[in-house]
């Protein structure tokens, strides 16, 4: 067994009894079928492009205690809010003032401790492929995360944000040492929940305060009754030494809409999975990311949308940047079953590769099962437009600013996902000073 796999089995050992919401035999569960199978290799073709071998070599810890943070990370970050730092729920800095009375947000360490099977069920959620080593490990591992349910017809005017902070170890320095004791990992996993009509916004915040090298595993359920709305983005911004691995499994029932921004801007691994099944007829997915890879981070990210129901759509435009020695992976997979008729699916990947020593790449994939369809799909790598460049040089401008502003420009196009101008607005800010910190590297 790797050295990854048997920290995480110890650190399942030494956790206290949780089967006050009956799961402990579905956590064994997860946990066995995780060590049984094991790590994916890179023949294993969902995981081919995410470099594990140096992962497996690392064992980790997990967090004792809270840990202090710079609050000055929490600057511009509004309540009602819910922070965490490296796995573990931060009361004093977290504060859901402001929510309606139908709106429950709370985390998953109180809906645990409250002991009802039924606030938890999500919990108990099966994965039976073997390549979903991590979605077992979060199953078994989490007790922490974040529940957050509206009810039929609610509405929150402010955006609800969630902040995820890893910080720094005690000494202030990255530890790479697999042994070292600064290296710990946090699983998270979470509930987003709206009923029939309810509408919300919601913000993460991944952040990282300090070098480290710890590893967050988080598993997103996102459940959109009829008629229910959610602008959900997601900027995940942590230190350079960061392993992050995520999953969002989204579905959606009739005439729900969800409308997603992803902004991949920081960590040295980091892989994220959207899964959203539209199994309601005239479901709509609108989701749009950046991928930001320079030095020598890779940033893997893949989508699988499933049209189940009638008249849906997704339309989806995701942009990549490729700078110094990185590698940026994108698939994008598109599933339309039979009998989903009418359904319009639009996938653009457009990358651009701004140094000789990056890699991108990309896969675009569309099957088709049903008739009466509107689908297409393209994808590009290549290098910022000459042309372009020359018009702006000779307008006076500098050489370095038009490489900025072109580069600012073709992923700023991804904003337009969300109508909410403050909120768009917020969303450039951290994405214009992710680009300016990678002119600068």
């Amino acid at each position: 067994m790797s050295a990854l796999l048997d920290s995480f089995a110890t650190a399942f050992d030494a956790l206290p009894a949780r089967d006050a919401a009956g799961l402990g035999e579905s956590r064994r569960a997860a946990l066995d079928a995780a060590l049984r199978d094991g790590l994916p290799h890179a023949r294993v073709e969902a995981w081919k492009y995410t470099p594990l071998r140096s992962l497996e070599r690392r064992a980790f810890t997990a967090p004792a205690a809270l840990a202090s943070f710079d609050s000055t990370l929490l600057d511009g970050i509004p309540a009602p809010r819910l922070v965490f730092v490296n796995g573990r729920f931060d009361a004093t800095h977290s504060d859901a003032a402001g929510l309606p009375g139908n709106v429950s947000l709370q985390p998953l360490s109180a809906v645990l401790s409250g002991g009802d099977a039924r606030e938890s069920n999500f919990l108990a959620r099966r994965f039976d492929r073997a390549d979903e080593v991590f979605a077992r490990l979060n199953a078994a591992l989490a007790d922490e995360g974040v529940v957050l349910r509206a009810e039929a017809n609610a509405h929150a005017d402010a955006p609800i944000h969630l902040v995820f902070i890893g910080t720094a170890s005690h000494d202030g320095t990255a530890a790479t040492d697999s042994a070292s004791k600064a290296d710990q990992a946090w699983h998270l996993r979470h509930l987003i929940e709206l009923r029939e009509g309810a509408s919300l916004t919601v913000v993460e915040h991944v952040l990282g305060d300090g070098a480290h090298a710890h590893l967050a595993n988080s598993l997103t359920h996102v459940h959109l009754a009829k008629d229910a709305t959610l602008r959900h983005a997601r900027v995940q911004d942590e230190a350079t030494g960061a392993t992050l691995l995520a999953r969002t499994d989204a579905v959606l029932a009739r005439d729900a809409d969800y409308q997603r921004l992803d902004l991949e801007l920081g960590a040295g691994l980091s892989r994220h999975e959207l899964n959203v099944a539209l199994q309601g007829e005239s479901a709509k997915l609108h989701a749009n990311g950046v991928l930001l890879a320079n030095g020598k981070r890779h940033l893997d990210t893949r989508l699988g949308i499933d049209h189940v129901g009638r008249d849906s759509s997704c339309e989806l435009t995701w942009r990549g940047l490729g700078a110094g020695r990185s590698r940026a992976v994108f698939h994008g997979g598109i599933l339309i079953r039979e009998g989903a008729d009418g359904t319009a699916a639009m996938l653009s990947n457009k990358n651009l590769l701004l140094s000789e020593g990056a890699e991108i790449d990309t896969q675009p994939v569309l099957e088709i099962h049903a008739d009466e369809v509107q689908a297409a799909h393209g994808a590009t790598v290549g290098q910022l437009d000459q042309n372009s460049l020359f018009y702006l040089r000779s307008r006076g401008v500098p050489a370095e600013q038009a490489r900025a502003l072109l580069t600012a420009a073709f992923c700023r196009e991804t904003l337009a996902v969300f109508g909410d101008a403050p909120l768009r607005e917020s969303l450039a800010a951290r994405l214009d000073a992710a680009l300016v910190r990678m002119e600068a590297a």
